[in-house]
């Protein structure tokens, strides 16, 4: 049989595709863009033997609402959703995809960081003074810039996904068997296994007992407890009853737990970065990605010296991937850790992660700003709304108010103007072209 004969769902959906485009011009809207952009891409997605990501089958289906209305392309998202799906399952079942998907991957966050640097750069031209003819031609390339970056964006998530997908199917793989080949009945479970923290389990896949996603490495529980200020709390028989201890005890106790829980901390890191280093060794860069997002997602305190450990490792390039994984964390867990690393003389690298953080969509900083506000959490607001005013355009930084005018409007143009004069009037011409009026 031919080497590149079509698997089930793979030929489906490329026959499915094949009559999607047969609908469409091939050569204007977003199909034209790709047929110019990438011939031999969407041949090889024709052909079978490979399955555009989703962000593509969705600009397509744009095109089809434009041709056909948008009730017929809401009618045939879910057939597509469906074939894209089983297309990928069976792609990814081929020998060899799970390091294609690491590589594919790494490709992928190359461009997404390219893509931010050239919308930097691209805003950062846009509010000096140039003729209306350079202008334009500046805010059609921030448009494609900004579009690159939304699908390189979409494109990391997804192949994340597939290779998160890939991994568990190499743990269930692994589980235990008897001779005949079953897996052991439910009516008689194994003993729990206790694995060594550092295995592949440990990079997110699942926790303990293959239940469910690990958590952030912690503490030997036997050892200190978490009290509500984030210091080691003794636990343990002999401490049951005991009233508070005297001042000077307490201190002692105090930072013995300290040193504990740093203990601690300094094993974790040890471990995660003994075991990338054999990953990256062992050219399993999936599962050393996987390790790095996991790691990504630790609390704050800890990310500094995981920073230095990488670094005296050699392992710089997968502190910057770790760094940018950090910038899809919550709006507040995203200052924290901009904070804890800037509290540790990494000032560029927390600047760095607001910048890479404030690239979300404008509606969701936004929102993010006006839940900040609302708890009391003026420091985080400050330091968004500063780097927003700094890396997004005027006219981007303006469709952030719309989560809530009345409150953000105020705040956008506080920040703009503490950057320079002609920021903040920039910012607020396009809050009035936007219609919120000043």
């Amino acid at each position: 049989m031919a080497e590149h004969q079509l698997s089930g769902g793979m030929g489906e959906f490329a026959s499915y595709l094949d009559g999607l485009l047969a609908r469409l011009d091939q050569g204007a809207g977003w199909s034209g863009v790709f047929w110019r952009r990438d011939p031999d891409g969407m041949r090889a997605c024709l052909d079978g033997r490979e399955v555009p990501p989703w962000d593509v089958l969705e600009a397509l289906l744009e095109d089809l609402a434009g041709v056909y209305g948008p009730a017929a392309a809401s009618a045939e998202r879910e057939r597509a959703r469906a074939l894209h799906a089983a297309a990928l399952t069976a792609c990814d079942a081929r020998p060899g995809a799970r390091d294609a998907l690491a590589g594919r991957l790494e490709d992928m966050l190359r461009e997404l960081r390219g893509a931010a640097e050239r919308h930097a750069e691209l805003s950062r031209l846009l509010s000096a003074p140039a003729s209306a003819e350079e202008a334009e031609a500046l805010r059609l390339d921030l448009a494609w810039a900004d579009d690159d970056h939304r699908r390189a964006a979409a494109r990391c998530a997804e192949l994340r996904a597939r290779l998160a997908a890939s991994e568990r199917g190499r743990e269930s793989a692994r589980a235990p068997q008897d001779d005949s080949g079953a897996r052991p009945p439910a009516a008689a479970p194994a003993a729990p296994r206790r694995r060594r923290r550092g295995s592949a389990r440990f990079a997110g896949l699942a926790d303990e007992d293959g239940a469910g996603p690990a958590v952030a490495p912690q503490a030997p529980a036997a050892a200190v407890a978490p009290a509500a200020d984030g210091r080691g709390t003794p636990r343990g028989a002999r401490f049951a009853g005991a009233g508070e201890p005297p001042r000077q005890v307490a201190r002692e106790a105090g930072a013995s737990g300290d040193r504990v829980a740093d203990a601690a901390v300094r094993e974790e890191v040890g471990l995660v970065v003994e075991r990338l280093a054999r990953l990256r060794s062992e050219g399993r860069t999936g599962e050393a990605h996987v390790l790095l997002v996991e790691a990504a997602r630790w609390p704050a305190g800890r990310l500094p010296p995981l920073a230095d450990a990488l670094h005296r490792a050699g392992l710089g390039a997968d502190w910057a991937t770790l760094l940018w994984e950090a910038a899809s964390l919550p709006a507040e867990r995203l200052v924290e850790t901009a904070d804890a690393l800037a509290a540790a003389g990494r000032d560029g690298d927390g600047r760095q992660l607001l910048r890479q953080g404030v690239a979300r969509p404008a509606e969701q900083i936004g929102a993010a700003l006006l839940h900040l506000d609302g708890a009391g959490r003026h420091r985080e607001v400050r330091a968004l709304l500063d780097a927003c005013v700094r890396v997004r355009t005027a006219e981007e930084a303006a469709r952030c108010a719309a989560a809530g005018p009345r409150r953000l409007v105020p705040l956008l143009l506080e920040a703009a103007l503490a950057v320079s004069a002609e920021r903040h009037w920039d910012l607020l011409h396009a809050l009035r072209v936007a219609g919120h009026a000043t």
